[in-house]
């Protein structure tokens, strides 16, 4: 399913990132970091802008709520946030983290992490 395929890459890039932690770095540093946020929705995709500068991107409220979720893994100290449309079609391993306001979207969204990354 779509669901197990994006798991498992989402799970394969937090083991490739928490494998950057053995490299050197300054001592002051806190290691690299990432968040990631998964949703299903419709968008729009393709070529935007003038002929002189082209800018392949995606748009869409699918795509804003993705953002905003990948926006609040910091806060919530968890790297993967799911929508509750893509939590819904994920059989097990997900775990309600409440409702949320987020900028540009009228009501709370139900957010949801992974059960084996505790928060």
């Amino acid at each position: 399913s779509v669901c197990r395929a994006a798991l498992a890459a989402a799970a394969e890039t937090r083991a490739a990132v928490a494998a950057l932690d053995d490299w050197p770095r300054p001592a002051a540093s806190a290691g690299p970091r990432f968040g990631l946020a998964l949703h299903v929705g419709e968008l729009l995709y393709g070529n935007i802008g003038a002929a002189s500068r082209l800018d392949f991107t995606c748009i869409g409220p699918a795509v804003n709520l993705a953002a905003r979720l990948e926006g609040l893994t910091g806060r919530l100290r968890r790297t993967t946030l799911l929508s509750a449309d893509f939590a819904q079609d994920c059989e097990t391993g997900t775990v309600p983290l409440g409702a949320f306001a987020l900028a540009g979207i009228r009501a709370k969204v139900p957010v949801f992490g992974l059960a084996d990354e505790g928060g």
